[in-house]
C-alpha cells in the first residue's frame, strides 16, 4: 500500500516531527513523507525540513519589537522569512517592508546566487506595497522610500533596474498566505479599503493612502497593480510581480518542488495534519491543498489533526473522507506519544 503522508505543523510537533510520528503508523507500507507548511516560521522550518538543512539566523537585534530574519540555504534554493513582533492592527501608515529587503540583501551577500530564491511575505504588518522592500534591494528614488505608504505619496522617480540585475536569473518566489492569495492592491476591494473600513479608519485618511499606493505601482509597474494577489501582505505581492517573480502559496510551492500531483496519483491513501480542523479555518493552506489533491486524483484523503470541530457530511465537501482528533481535550502528557497512539488506531482501519 502507498502512502503519501503531508501534514502542517500539530502544536509544538514541527511539519517533519508529525509526518514522520504518522508515518510510523503505517510501517511496512510504502510511505513518502513531504513536511509542509503555510506560511512564516512554519513554512521555512518545513523548507529546512525538505533539503535537510537547518534555518539560520541572519541578525539580531537589541529591540525586541524589531523583525527577526531567518534563512535556509539549500543546493540550488535560498529560503528567507522575517517574523514581526507586532500584530496587525487596522493600518500601520508608517510601517515598511525594508526589513524584509535587508534580510533578502543580507542573504545573497552570503551566497552565490541562487537558482530558486523564494520568500515568505506573511511575517510583516506594512502597507507600502513593498516600497521598503524594494529599496533595501537598491532601487533608486527621487524620495526615501523607507517611511511606510505616508510617504509615497509625493514620490516622483522609481527605478528598480538595479533590483532586477541584482537577482540575474535566479527565479523569484513569493510565499503569501492562503487567505491573501486574491488580495487585491487598490479600489474598493483593494487592502487600504477593506483594513480601513474594518477599523472604522477615516475615509479621506483611506483615500489618501489608496491614491499614494496608485501613484508609486504606477510610475513602476501598473500592470500588475490590479491583478488578483497584487495586495497580498500590504502590497508586497504586487513587488515581487514588478521584479518578475510569482505568487504562490506555502502548499503550492512543495507541491511544485516534490511533484506532489504525481505522488498523490501513485499514492492509495493521503493522510494530513494541522492543528485545528473546524469549519472556520477548514484546516488551513495545507489541509486544503492535500485534499484538493485527493479530490483531483481520486485519492482518499484523511486529517489527523489536534481537535476536530467539524461534521462529516461538511468534511467530505471539501475532500477528506475522515478526520481524527489527537488530543481533543487539551494537549496531556507527551504530545508526539498521544499523536502516536491515535495514529496507530487510525491506521488499522486505512490499511489494506
Amino acid at each position: 500500500m502507498r502512502v503519501l503522508v503531508a501534514s502542517d505543523h500539530l502544536g509544538a510537533l514541527t511539519s517533519a516531527e508529525a509526518g514522520s510520528i504518522l508515518a510510523e503508523a503505517w510501517q511496512g507500507h510504502d510511505v513518502v513523507v513531504i513536511p509542509m507548511g503555510e506560511s512564516g516560521s512554519g513554512w521555512l522550518q518545513s523548507v529546512a525540513d525538505q533539503v535537510d538543512e537547518s534555518v539560520a539566523l541572519l541578525s539580531t537585534s537589541a529591540d525586541e519589537t524589531a523583525p527577526m530574519a531567518l534563512m535556509v540555504v539549500g543546493e540550488d534554493l535560498l529560503a528567507v522569512a522575517v517574523e514581526s513582533a507586532r500584530e496587525r492592527d487596522g493600518i500601520d501608515w508608517t510601517a515598511s517592508s525594508a526589513p524584509l529587503g535587508a534580510a533578502v540583501a543580507g542573504a545573497l551577500g552570503d551566497t552565490a546566487t541562487p537558482r530558486t530564491l523564494a520568500i515568505d511575505l506573511g511575517g510583516l504588518t506594512s502597507h507600502d506595497a513593498g516600497a521598503g522592500f524594494l529599496q533595501a534591494l537598491g532601487a533608486r528614488a527621487d524620495r526615501d522610500l523607507s517611511g511606510g505608504v505616508a510617504g509615497l505619496g509625493q514620490v516622483g522617480f522609481v527605478d528598480i533596474d538595479p533590483v532586477r540585475e541584482r537577482l540575474g536569473e535566479c527565479e523569484l518566489v513569493g510565499i503569501v498566505p492562503s487567505a491573501e492569495r486574491s488580495s487585491h492592491l487598490l479600489g474598493l476591494r483593494g487592502i487600504t479599503s477593506i483594513a480601513g473600513r474594518e477599523a472604522g479608519l477615516d475615509a479621506a485618511r483611506m483615500l489618501a493612502a489608496d491614491g499614494a499606493l496608485e501613484r508609486f505601482v504606477g510610475l513602476v509597474a501598473p500592470e500588475f497593480a490590479t491583478e488578483a494577489g497584487a495586495g497580498a501582505a500590504g502590497g508586497l505581492g504586487w513587488a515581487i510581480r514588478a521584479l518578475g517573480g510569482r505568487l504562490v502559496t506555502g502548499p503550492e510551492f512543495a507541491v511544485e518542488r516534490h511533484g506532489l500531483d504525481d505522488l498523490a496519483r501513485q499514492a492509495e491513501l493521503i493522510v494530513t495534519g494541522c492543528a485545528s480542523y473546524d469549519f472556520a479555518s477548514r484546516g488551513g493552506g495545507v489541509v486544503a491543498a492535500l485534499a484538493s489533491l485527493g479530490e483531483s486524483t481520486m485519492t482518499p484523503c484523511i486529517v489527523v489533526a489536534g481537535t476536530v470541530v467539524i461534521g462529516a457530511r461538511e468534511m467530505r465537501t471539501m475532500g477528506v473522507e475522515a478526520a481524527y482528533p489527537a488530543w481533543p481535550d487539551g494537549v496531556a502528557g507527551d504530545p508526539a506519544e498521544s499523536l502516536r497512539t491515535v495514529a496507530a488506531r487510525v491506521a488499522r482501519t486505512w490499511s489494506w
